[in-house]
């Protein structure tokens, strides 16, 4: 296990290569608005699908480029590294690490806590009953996604550190490969992954979120195109929020729109958004405090390679100047 994790060039060769033209951001004079999404980023998934953000960006001169990232940490280094304009919401952790590595990006949006959105696992025959029976095991998880800041505080509240357990860090698709085949001992996912293993496996929870870790998702943009483009940044707010909106509202469209497009049947999709809130607000400093637990967290465990100040970071005002 690395003593730190960090977002390095050599990282992004791959998203260099599926986002095609970094510069152009700057040679088509902020023409296009690059937005970063993975398969749980659920609200931007519905614009996509929907073509709303190309209708409401118009006006602006502006059209939206898509690229799917397999989970937040990738996502974030395109972001830092100027590939990337916009980020879809990735889990609270991440934006930490962002930090830590002294990435420029803005606060655009958070969505309100989804506690019981992400959850540790075993398999249904597993002798494993409780958190504290993970002493000594296996576990699967993506790095610095929120699952794991939630396995962290698990293993504390049930009297263990990061070190008395295994980490195995797989993506989504490759940690449920490895669950299922017996692997790993345990596997911390999040929705609609999570959802979809429970209908399609036979697994128990040890644990979710409830009372340990809050999962909330934050959305983000670098600086400088915060700076340049606060316009394009209202509009990106107001669609979000709205299309939160109506997923809550109208269920069973929802799923129906987001299961060709995930490959997931509806009935696994309507699961999985009943438990994530989907409430876009603005990203407030008093609602920032988890961020400094989390920080702390993993500066303890050596994961981050400096002390952070959580709440040190510019925020987007998403009513200035409308």
């Amino acid at each position: 296990m690395t003593s730190s994790l960090s977002f390095t060039r050599r990282g992004a060769l791959g998203t260099l290569a599926a986002l095609g033209a970094a510069s152009a951001f700057a040679q088509q004079g902020h023409s296009t608005v690059r937005i970063g999404y993975q398969k749980s980023s659920t609200l931007i998934v519905v614009l996509k699908t929907q073509g709303t953000l190309e209708q409401q960006l118009a006006p602006l001169g502006v059209k939206p480029s898509w690229h799917e990232f397999t989970s937040g940490l990738p996502l974030l280094e395109a972001l830092n590294l100027d590939n990337l304009d916009f980020s879809a919401d990735v889990a609270d952790t991440v934006p930490v690490f962002a930090q830590a590595a002294g990435a420029q990006l803005t606060f655009v949006a958070q969505e309100a806590p989804s506690p019981a959105a992400q959850a540790i696992v075993v398999r249904e025959d597993s002798p494993i009953r409780t958190v504290a029976d993970l002493k000594g095991r296996k576990i699967g998880f993506a790095k610095a996604a929120g699952v794991h800041y939630l396995l962290i505080a698990a293993l504390d509240k049930a009297g263990l550190s990061f070190k008395d357990i295994e980490p195995a860090y797989l993506t989504p698709a490759d940690g449920r490969a490895a669950f299922e085949k017996g692997a790993i001992d345990a596997w911390v996912v999040w929705d609609p992954f999570l959802s979809a293993a429970q209908r399609q496996s036979k697994l128990r929870v040890l644990a979710d979120g409830t009372g340990i870790a809050s999962y909330q998702r934050y959305y983000l943009a670098s600086t400088k195109f915060a700076t340049a483009r606060p316009d394009v940044l209202r509009v990106l707010y107001a669609e979000l929020a709205k299309a939160g909106r109506w997923v809550k509202q109208y269920p069973k469209d929802a799923a129906a729109l987001l299961a060709p497009v995930w490959g997931i049947d509806a009935a696994t999709v309507e699961q999985a958004n009943a438990r994530r809130s989907y409430a876009v607000r603005p990203a407030v400093a008093e609602g920032l405090a988890e961020q400094q637990k989390i920080a702390d967290a993993f500066f303890a465990e050596k994961l981050l390679p400096r002390k952070l100040n959580a709440l040190d970071v510019p925020l987007f005002q998403p009513g200035a100047g409308a």
